[in-house]
């Protein structure tokens, strides 16, 4: 399944668990020996929620949320499970999230999911910086200085203003040094954010065990939320995120929405 871009082989682990998911999601990932995707994602039973919900990335680590991972996940237990509501919740490891369902002749158009309140404390991210807070500050990498603000979604993120063409970019060389920062001692997600318009961004983003991806829900938010706090966009309003994949919603009001596609690219049966 994908969202804007973002890709994810699912597994049903409602009846039966999935032995060794990081060395799976390490093997079946890779785009050109094996199926590939950004990472694989577990759906199970929860005492707590319709469902759980476990993300493994690329490079076979486990990450704690994934925004647009979790709107295709509420489509697969909708359409897939028959779990027929219009309002879902799913544990995972960042807590336990609400998922609004736009639906049309039953099939699940779009969603929305509450990612709950960013956090800003740096012990809390987590961000080595001193004082009270993570944004505004400046990191040193691949003999560069970036003004960086970090902060989590459910997973940290360190969100990079930048007036210049994201596409020449060098992302790929840049992303590295930045996701294992000495200042990241749990890795980061690094998101490059171009403000185009008062309350529109373009992002391109380099994520956690994953490399570069179309998309990333959890970023877009982070950049939202960084560009509210930045002055760049204005709080309680829909803010357009421009990926690589396509476009999100985001809004920081009381909480943080998302919103966004979630679609079906196949199903079919691998050896594992």
């Amino acid at each position: 399944m994908q969202g804007t871009g973002n890709d994810y082989l699912y597994f049903d682990c409602f009846e039966e668990e999935l032995p060794c998911p990081d060395r799976l999601s390490k093997k079946l990932s890779d785009r050109h020996r094996s199926v590939g995707g950004d990472g694989i994602i577990l759906l199970g039973k929860s005492a707590a929620a319709d469902a759980s919900m476990r993300i493994f990335n690329a490079d076979g680590s486990e990450g704690e949320m994934c925004g647009n991972g979790i709107r295709c996940a509420a489509k697969f237990l909708y359409e897939i499970k028959g779990i027929r509501k219009e309002f879902l919740t799913i544990e995972t490891r960042a807590g336990v999230k609400k998922l609004f369902l736009r639906t049309e002749g039953g099939k699940v158009a779009r969603v929305t999911v509450d990612m709950g309140l960013p956090v800003f404390e740096p012990e809390k991210i987590p961000a080595d910086f001193e004082g009270g807070d993570a944004f505004h500050q400046t990191i040193e990498a691949d003999g560069e200085s970036y003004p960086v603000n970090c902060l989590s979604m459910g997973n940290p993120h360190c969100v990079i203003f930048w007036e210049e063409d994201l596409g020449k970019l060098p992302l790929e060389r840049i992303g590295p040094k930045i996701e294992r920062h000495r200042a990241f001692p749990a890795r980061t997600n690094v998101e490059f954010v171009r403000v185009l318009d008062k309350n529109r961004l373009q992002m391109r983003v380099f994520e956690r065990g994953s490399g570069e991806t179309f998309s990333c829900g959890t970023g877009a938010c982070a950049a939202a939320v960084a560009a509210v706090r930045c002055g760049y966009a204005e709080k309680d309003r829909e803010i357009e995120v421009l990926v690589k994949g396509g476009e999100l919603s985001v809004k920081y009001a009381d909480t943080v929405l998302l919103t966004g596609e979630a679609e079906f690219a196949f199903r079919g049966t691998v050896w594992i």
